[in-house]
């Protein structure tokens, strides 16, 4: 009887772990009810971070493929791993060779074969080393490649262009600083490639009037043309104006291109929306009196031209669809100002930086008009004071962007208007101006601000910046460059009340401490910290952010000369997005430099005036940092380091930078500004 009651509790003990471990199967199978669908919108919602998607992806076998079929965009780091990572992930249309610049035809015969009709976009625009075979091998077998960008393909040559004609339904294309291509590259181009919409030939100086007119001629479908600093006259002007739906040109520097060239204008090219002829010296009112008004212009980009006149103005007065007109490093006049004032259209968008000429009086006259403005440059305008910062705001209620660098003469109680008045900023640069607390506890009532920049303004303190911190919750950017009455009670209010905070610049604020960038650590969307020159930050401050701050992209501690190889080793572990940082004048050694090397994403390193770095120590970090594509040294480690060794860099694709820099000691934050202002005038 003991021995049948014992078996039914064993059997009853068997069935309820055998009940158990079902149940733990169903919950541990329950994402296998989701549909694949399903799953990638879950990873569509995913950030950006590549460890986050690396963490989903390990989490089971089912992740793992997954994840493999979802990715389409792929950013690798190296040439060589390419054939393993196009092999995981099949569903890739897009790749991204930018922080690869070591491409070879070999690598483009890998892409294409194993991408085949998938791959739809690639971009190429930092890398030399392949030719026309290599292009050839992806128009052929990736029919359906809409988008390539070659820009920076020096070497490039006509046979690599013509390769490029195979690729039927190209779209975009990108060839700026192919300086080898000819007329006759161009025009295979043109021929093979019936549907490109975008074409970009900026600096391509073989190519002139010939081989822009065949494309004219056989891409019909043109929407974006860039031309930029070619040698081109207004032979090839015609054929451009009767492309029917051509929407941006852009002629910038283009010398040969003078009034009579535009006079086709008046005949054709009805569908222009952006024309770009800035640093044409050779166009002048006479021309611009062929913007005829029964276009749809839009834009106009007048940069560094023609002084801005009466005649001038008015000879674009009957553009009915202007909305933005950029007249950087113009000269211009008060009777220019105003008539650009008394047009009947509503400018959105309207840039003078660097105008000379800009006054109170042009300025209020041509702003009292425009009251739908919404983005507005004034940079360097160093004659405006109070009275245009008193009409901008009246006036321009709406805008959304301010930038007034250098405005010297505007006093601090004219910033107390923008945050009064202007409401909706997004973006305001005031660097090198005279704002002071009040004015940005004003300027903290746009609670919109996303971009802030205050360098070298020497009036505000932490009670400002804390302000800041409390109103506007959605900044992203912050520029406190030599702000030397920040210290860090002003940094942690910036810390608690913007979460979302991607870049932060506190370069030479000296009274910052480790106890910032403790604050700033929990910042976990931050990708930039420029803090150089801050002599209290040490190690301790830089684990905190390396362990908070997974995102770090870009570091700069120059001068932060109580950092060393203690820093180093948590930066090793956490920051694997890492890709370029400065090191100059701290007290990183050997050790430090080489625990950086595990750091796959590190591309750009400068490293002057280590004293703890030796030749033997820089030879082995520099072999085990296998990613480097720039490096900044100084000039004497030249003959400490064999040649072979930089050959074997450079042949990695690795491009090195000599300075011969003496220690200079940091002036006087005030005369560090005067000395800037002389150089200036």
């Amino acid at each position: 009887m003991a021995t049948t009651t014992t078996k039914l509790k064993r059997s009853s003990s068997l069935q309820s772990i055998k009940s158990q471990k079902a149940i733990l199967n169903t919950n541990t199978n329950f994402f296998h009810f989701l549909s694949d669908e399903l799953i990638f919108i879950v990873l569509d919602f995913l950030t950006p971070n590549p460890i986050d998607r690396k963490s989903f992806s390990l989490v089971c076998k089912s992740f793992y493929s997954l994840e493999s079929k979802h990715r389409r965009t792929l950013t690798p780091l190296r040439s060589e791993h390419l054939p393993t990572i196009l092999t995981r992930y099949p569903s890739v249309t897009r790749v991204d060779l930018t922080l690869c610049p070591r491409i070879t035809d070999a690598s483009l015969i890998t892409i294409s074969n194993a991408c085949k009709s998938n791959l739809q976009s690639i971009d190429l625009s930092r890398s030399k080393n392949f030719s026309g075979a290599g292009l050839q091998s992806l128009a052929l077998n990736c029919k359906n490649m809409v988008e390539i960008d070659l820009s920076n393909a020096t070497e490039l040559r006509d046979s690599g262009a013509a390769a490029l004609a195979e690729a039927k339904n190209l779209e975009r294309l990108w060839l700026g600083r192919c300086k080898m291509i000819t007329d006759m590259g161009v025009g295979c181009i043109a021929v093979g490639c019936r549907k490109m919409k975008l074409i970009s030939l900026k600096w391509c100086l073989g190519v002139g009037d010939l081989g822009i007119e065949l494309l004219a001629l056989k891409c019909k479908d043109l929407q974006s043309l860039d031309l930029s600093y070619l040698p081109i006259t207004e032979k090839c002007l015609p054929s451009i104006f009767k492309l029917p739906h051509l929407e941006d040109l852009v002629l910038e520097g283009c010398f040969g291109i003078d009034d009579d060239s535009l006079a086709a204008l008046k005949h054709g090219c009805k569908s222009l929306k952006k024309l770009d002829i800035s640093s044409c010296q050779n166009i002048s009112h006479n021309g611009l009196a062929s913007l005829t008004s029964d276009g749809v212009l839009e834009q106009l980009v007048l940069s560094h031209g023609s002084p801005v006149t009466l005649a001038l103005a008015d000879s674009l007065k009957k553009l009915p669809m202007l909305q933005s007109i950029k007249l950087d490093g113009c000269s211009i006049t008060y009777a220019g100002l105003q008539a650009i004032g008394n047009w009947c259209v509503s400018l959105r968008e309207l840039s003078l930086s660097k105008c000379p000429g800009v006054t109170d009086e042009g300025l209020s006259s041509l702003l009292t008009k425009h009251k739908d403005l919404r983005k507005l440059d004034i940079t360097c305008c160093r004659m405006i004071t109070y009275t245009s910062i008193d009409r901008i705001t009246l006036s321009c209620t709406a805008l959304t962007s301010l930038r007034m660098e250098s405005c010297t003469l505007v006093p601090r109680e004219a910033f107390v208007l923008i945050g009064q008045r202007c409401r909706f900023l997004e973006e305001i640069d005031i660097t090198d101006n005279e704002v002071d607390d009040e004015g940005l506890k004003s300027i903290s009532r746009c609670s919109e601000l996303s971009s802030l920049k205050l360098g070298i303004c020497l009036n505000i303190t932490d009670e400002g910046v804390a302000q800041v911190g409390m109103c506007c919750s959605k900044l992203v950017e912050l520029d406190l460059y030599r702000c030397t009455g920040i210290s860090d009670s002003g940094i942690s209010a910036i810390a608690r009340g913007c979460p979302g905070l991607k870049m932060i610049n506190i370069a030479y604020c000296k009274d910052i401490t480790d106890s910032s960038l403790i604050s700033l650590s929990k910042c976990s969307s931050l990708n930039t910290v420029e803090s150089r020159g801050c002599p209290l930050i040490t190690s301790l401050g830089l684990a905190a952010i390396a362990v908070g701050c997974k995102q770090l992209v870009k570091l700069d501690i120059k001068k932060c000369i109580n950092i060393d190889d203690a820093g180093m080793i948590p930066l090793a572990h956490f920051s694997q997005n890492l890709r370029q940082i400065n090191l100059s004048y701290t007290s990183v050694t050997d050790v430090g430099l080489l625990s950086l090397a595990s750091i796959s994403c590190l591309q750009s390193l400068t490293i002057l005036h280590l004293k703890g770095l030796t030749a033997s120590g820089l030879a082995a970090a520099l072999l085990a940092c296998g990613g480097l594509t720039k490096v900044k040294l100084q000039a004497t480690f030249k003959s400490l380091l064999p040649q072979a060794l930089f050959e074997h860099l450079e042949a990695r694709g690795c491009l090195f930078l000599w300075r011969d820099k003496f220690f200079r000691a940091e002036l006087d934050p005030q005369c560090w500004k005067l000395q800037l202002e002389d150089n200036i005038l």
